[in-house]
């Protein structure tokens, strides 16, 4: 039998994660280079991964099925097309990133007494939600899915809740309450999706007979299994439901400012970054995939929504006072893009989402990790706080923007092609809500610039003065991002070479041809 490179790659940073946990309290250090070795490790196996997958393969390759719950036809049923591979190796590559600007988040704090932190605890659930978030991009068994799913919140609660942003401007007792209130908020919601995609999953077992989305799919595509188009929405909306939570798509949103606000700086990478993509993938493999019919039948409420998105996120972030908040806020715009990418039925509107997932996880962990840099020394997340930073710190100033012009989907960086994708494939399809979702563009441009004006422009403020420049770790940080950032920017064949076939399978799934061009005859 093969290696199961799959199972590898999701269950080392899961054992990781075990080993970090089990280091003794008093060797914090020990724990964190531990979690970094495995998360490198980690990366390791998904670049192998990448190489051995072979875009003009089989659909779903690498596959790995063996028997589960037999009595419910269960199995443990892994496979990867173009579109999963892309987002493990974004997964693999952001996870060292996050722990190496999180490298002192976990250490002791005083507060008039010396109060522990959980170290080990810190990057022990940081490798736990990697290796659920890998199973998920593997699972083609949608039970298997669900389960991973919904248990990353468990980790991601202990995240957010038990290890807040330091940056706060009112007392410990009052930033606990809000970080509880937070994490609290982000179970919610994001358990009132799980359950009705539970509901849905059952629904779905009934229907079929199984949970395996290949002999679903070949089975609705063959005519071998028939749903009732009643059923087939009712099923599809309860899918849906958890993935836009997830995303998130507006007005499932709202926990996210709180979440992103709350947590430490690689906490909120690691949700908008990397958590936040699976729900997005979802829409792509198992929406698509499963309720092809459906999928058609809701598409201009999607497209609606997703517009909503665009504008409604990025007119928030303009208003913003709250640096991470606006960093949320320009998020939930950019997820916009990508569901709007993926519900245009284009193959350069689902090309382009795929490559925003991956472009929109590079770019915002390059700005939100350099600014909580900037937020760390100052000790305030208020953009009010700031000034003249560009004349104390150039280099970090130089790096928040790129970050920044990267956010607004400059030419000649990775976000661009994704968004001039999307919004092609949108407008073949529906030119007037492909012109509307120009608007957040401008938006984009006006935030970000005025961010950049009022932080590192101008006087600078007395509290900037001595401010140090980017250390060592966190320039190794963030280098390798601004350069991914470049190279994608002006080359970005060897995604699209990788994502493209994948696409033309999930439009087959949804039986969907490019619109073709009118063009007058030649007189």
């Amino acid at each position: 039998m093969s290696f199961p490179l799959l199972t590898a790659a999701a269950a080392l940073p899961a054992l990781g994660a075990i080993a970090t946990a089990a280091v003794p309290a008093a060797r914090r250090t020990a724990a964190k280079w531990l979690a970094l070795i495995v998360s490198l490790a980690t990366l390791v196996l998904a670049v192998i991964v990448l190489v051995r997958f072979d875009p003009g393969g089989d659909r779903y390759q690498l596959t790995e099925s063996h028997a589960w719950i037999a009595d419910f036809g269960v199995r443990y049923d892994l496979g990867v097309d173009g579109i999963a591979v892309a987002l493990i190796a974004l997964t693999a590559l952001l996870i060292p990133f996050i722990i190496l600007a999180g490298w002192h988040d976990a250490d002791p704090l005083e507060t008039g007494n010396t109060r522990w932190r959980p170290t080990q605890g810190f990057f022990a659930l940081i490798l736990a939600v990697e290796a659920m978030v890998i199973i998920s991009f593997e699972a083609t068994d949608v039970f298997l899915f669900y389960i991973f799913f919904e248990a990353m919140l468990i980790p991601m609660y202990f995240l957010i809740g038990g290890f807040g942003d330091r940056a706060h401007e009112h007392g410990e007792e009052t930033a606990a309450t809000q970080r509880s209130y937070a994490a609290v908020k982000f179970l919610l919601y994001n358990l009132v999706g799980g359950l009705i995609m539970l509901a849905a999953v059952i629904g779905l077992y009934v229907v079929a007979g199984n949970f395996s989305l290949p002999e679903i799919a070949e089975a609705r595509a063959n005519g071998t299994l028939e749903m009732a188009t009643s059923t087939e929405r009712w099923l599809f909306l309860g899918f849906f439901f958890a993935f836009a939570v997830k995303a998130p798509l507006w007005p499932l949103h709202t926990w996210l400012p709180n979440a992103m606000q709350e947590a430490t700086t690689p906490v909120a990478v690691l949700i908008t970054a990397v958590v936040d993509k699976v729900g997005t993938f979802a829409m792509l493999r198992f929406c698509l995939g499963l309720f092809p019919e459906a999928s058609e039948w809701a598409t201009p409420a999607i497209l609606v929504l997703a517009l909503i998105s665009i504008i409604y996120g990025a007119l928030l972030a303009v208003g913003q006072r709250d640096i991470k908040r606006l960093v949320a806020y320009a998020s939930i715009s950019h997820f916009g893009f990508i569901i709007l990418g993926i519900f245009a039925m284009t193959s350069q509107g689902q090309s382009g989402a795929t490559l925003y997932m991956v472009n929109h996880g590079i770019s915002t962990a390059a700005l939100m990790l350099v600014a909580g840099f900037l937020i760390s020394r100052r000790g305030s997340r208020l953009i009010a706080d700031y000034g003249g930073v560009q004349k104390v710190a150039p280099v970090l100033a130089g790096t928040f923007l790129i970050g920044g012009l990267a956010t607004l989907s400059l030419p000649g960086l990775a976000p661009f092609v994704s968004e001039f994708l999307v919004l092609v494939g949108t407008f073949a399809r529906y030119p007037v809500i492909g012109i509307i979702a120009t608007v957040g563009i401008v938006l984009a441009a006006l935030y970000v610039l005025v961010l950049y004006q009022r932080t590192m422009t101008g006087p600078v403020k007395a509290e900037v003065e001595g401010m140090p420049d980017l250390r060592v770790r966190e320039l190794v940080v963030v280098t390798p991002l601004i350069v991914l950032l470049l190279f994608l920017g002006v080359y970005p064949k060897p995604l699209t070479d990788i994502v493209n076939p994948a696409v033309e399978h999930t439009m087959s799934d949804v039986q969907k041809k490019d619109p073709q061009p009118e063009v007058e005859a030649a007189k």
